[in-house]
């Protein structure tokens, strides 16, 4: 897609994050197109590892994920684009181009999903060891037993983390939870 670009080449291309570090230091690229989901680190463990070597790194998150927990952690890791592997062609020049002149690159629809939750609650550390728990199919009393906490503090935790993602029941959080990517499963 690239080559008929009079203005792009490809300088390279890695097969998971500790590669693309490496070959990110070798090859200096102007942007780097970077997926979240990589064998070893993931996308977003290189983009830190990259932009703690190289500053000035244009790179932007290239994902099948909408998740705004995915896209927040990307942004907070260096990243100044966040593009859908679905985005057009035309979307993809447009935005390689945008983060070579050094600016950002964010889809109406993924700043959109940003701006929607700019402001609510987010889930306290505690709040998504207890939705990973739920995940792992752990009852109130199993996940209380885990934490070391009572029964009734993870009932808590679970009503506080439910009011937050607006489920309607525990599988729904989780489901909210992983689609979001506050947890991974």
């Amino acid at each position: 897609m690239l080559a008929g670009q009079p203005d792009m080449v490809m300088v390279g291309e890695a097969c998971d994050g500790n590669e693309a570090v490496r070959r990110h230091a070798e090859l200096q690229p102007d942007v780097t197109l970077m997926d979240v989901q990589m064998p070893d680190a993931d996308g977003i463990q290189a983009i830190r590892a990259i932009r703690a070597a190289s500053p000035q790194a244009r790179i932007a998150i290239l994902t099948t994920y909408r998740g705004d927990v995915r896209a927040l952690h990307a942004i907070e890791a260096g990243a100044q684009g966040y593009l859908l592997k679905s985005a057009l062609r035309k979307e993809l020049i447009e935005a390689i181009r945008t983060l070579a002149a050094g600016r950002r690159y964010f889809p109406a629809e993924i700043a959109a999903e940003l701006a929607n939750h700019i402001g609510k609650d987010t889930l306290t550390p505690r709040e998504v060891q207890v939705l990973r728990l739920l995940a792992g199919g752990y009852a109130n009393k199993q996940a209380a037993s885990e934490l070391g906490v009572s029964e009734d503090t993870i009932k808590g935790h679970v009503s506080s983390l439910m009011d937050k993602l607006g489920a309607t029941n525990r599988t729904h959080a989780v489901a909210l939870g992983i689609e979001r990517g506050i947890i991974a499963v």
